[in-house]
């Protein structure tokens, strides 16, 4: 049964009003992730209750404490009350993983995906998009836009010169929409929380912290990439991401990576097959 299932399912037995809904919604939220072995962080908690109240939520927690799970509740809190909702991100890639993760959860006829040069059931509640489709959306349709929340992750891209603007003009031009703002390197928040809050009326609620629940390790070293990688894996502490800071440069590591002896022939050739 998927998420979708139980809201329904739940919306059907809850009192009428928005307000009911989202506390039902929380409810069924809150089952569902302890079904599937997950224990919210204080953080998530609060987080996940500020929206339940109809809050802007700016979630400024470190990478690993669990920020996609607060959006993933606060789509169903907006599927439950029939409002749709956008999850927005900058590259393509992130978008196309989070619109099939968002269709395992919730079922394939809620989720659309919109980018610049792919539509996947656009007329669904809950849409995947890059944030410039989400930016021209606003500019066209402005308060007349049927929006009722937006997840706009990686948002400390509000700052960049070239296309910060796509992160700033929802928020300029969509007031009567409710904003989950995510980001692991977000300095001081209290501009964004007193702006959202004049402009909208609606309550700003910053969720922050620095401590990780799951713990980083830090390790300088000077062998190349691929004898780093090879190490890892001998000292069994895989799985390893490889971060490039542009496209070229990550086709180009990968290429030199191809040559890296990292599974037996045997297993070389049940991938190949599969």
């Amino acid at each position: 049964m998927t998420l979708t299932d139980r809201l329904t399912r739940a919306s059907t037995t809850s009192e009428a009003g928005a307000t009911s809904a989202a506390d039902a919604a929380f409810d069924v939220f809150l089952d569902w992730a302890g079904e599937q072995g997950l224990t919210l962080y204080p953080a998530q908690e609060e987080a996940v209750l500020a929206l339940a109240g109809g809050a802007h939520v700016v979630l400024a927690t470190p990478t690993g404490s669990g920020k996609s799970l607060v959006a993933v509740a606060a789509h169903a809190q907006a599927l439950a009350q029939g409002r749709r909702s956008w999850y927005t991100a900058p590259i393509k890639a992130l978008v196309s993983e989070k619109f099939f993760a968002l269709v395992a959860i919730f079922g394939a006829e809620q989720v659309g995906m919109l980018t610049g040069d792919a539509a996947v059931n656009p007329e669904a509640p809950i849409i995947c998009a890059t944030a410039e489709v989400l930016a021209n959306h606003a500019l066209r349709d402005r308060e007349l836009a049927d929006i009722g929340l937006v997840v706009m992750d990686e948002f400390h891209f509000y700052t960049e010169p070239d296309r910060g603007w796509a992160w700033q003009v929802p928020l300029l031009l969509l007031p009567d929409t409710q904003f989950l703002l995510m980001s692991a390197t977000l300095g001081d928040t209290r501009p964004f929380e007193e702006d959202l809050t004049r402009r909208t009326g609606r309550e700003t609620i910053a969720v922050t912290g620095i401590e990780r629940p799951v713990p980083l390790e830090f390790e300088w070293v000077l062998t190349p990439v691929h004898e780093t990688l090879e190490l890892l894996l001998r000292d069994d502490r895989g799985p390893v991401y490889v971060v490039s800071f542009t496209q070229s440069s990550a086709v180009e590591q990968a290429q030199a990576l191809m040559s890296v002896d990292i599974v037996s022939s045997a297993r070389k050739a049940a991938i190949k097959e599969a």
